[in-house]
């Protein structure tokens, strides 16, 4: 299987910013990403240390993926995450559900019942009959957003990276030499077991 390509952005501290969605979703997008191709697990301490990332904050991540069936979790030293689905049926939507939630992109507050003209407080059916206008716009442009996170897949993403073709195997190689040396550190370590019961008796 083809491995994707990937470019990373330099590491070191993080531009300051807020927004609807964070450093969760676009953690959890770029784990997927490493995932496309892949025909052996991915362990999230691998996933977390390939990004620069905190690796609880990758392991919890990986976790709410799996509850929704975008991954495949098995244990063991060679074990790991896989994609539960094929690259083009999991959307950029579903990943963000899936981390977050349905986040509202507006909160509307109802300013416009607290209105000095209005008497005893209590604005008119005029005023509150419709969806505040400003609310409106805001839940159109929500609907937008989603749409557009829906119709995204994880190959669009990964199809349009614009990493040279000696990347991927290089990252797949990466993830591999991971494993291979946890299981030859647990061979050695039974092997030293052996040794240490066995001059014992």
């Amino acid at each position: 299987m083809n491995t994707p390509q990937h470019d990373i952005a330099p590491r070191g501290p993080r531009r300051a910013g807020g927004g609807l969605y964070g450093a969760s979703l676009e953690y959890g997008m770029h784990c997927l990403t490493w995932l496309v191709g892949r025909d052996r697990p991915a362990s999230s301490r691998d996933l977390a240390e390939l990004q620069g990332a905190p690796a609880t904050m990758v392991a919890k991540l990986m976790t709410k993926l799996e509850k929704a069936d975008l991954v495949l979790a098995t244990d063991g030293v060679r074990g790991g995450y896989s994609l539960a689905r094929s690259p083009d049926a999991i959307s950029m939507l579903d990943v963000a559900d899936a981390i977050d939630g349905r986040r509202p992109l507006f909160e509307c507050r109802e300013i416009r019942r607290g209105c000095a003209l209005f008497d005893d407080a209590v604005p008119p059916d005029w005023a509150v009959r419709k969806v505040c206008g400003i609310h409106a716009v805001m839940l159109r442009a929500q609907k937008s957003m989603r749409d557009e996170m829906a119709r995204t897949s994880l190959l669009d993403i990964v199809q349009g990276i614009p990493a040279p073709p000696e990347f991927g195997p290089k990252a797949a190689q990466w993830l591999d030499d991971r494993v291979e040396t946890r299981e030859q550190t647990r061979i050695a370590a039974m092997k030293a077991g052996a040794r240490r019961r066995s001059s014992d008796g």
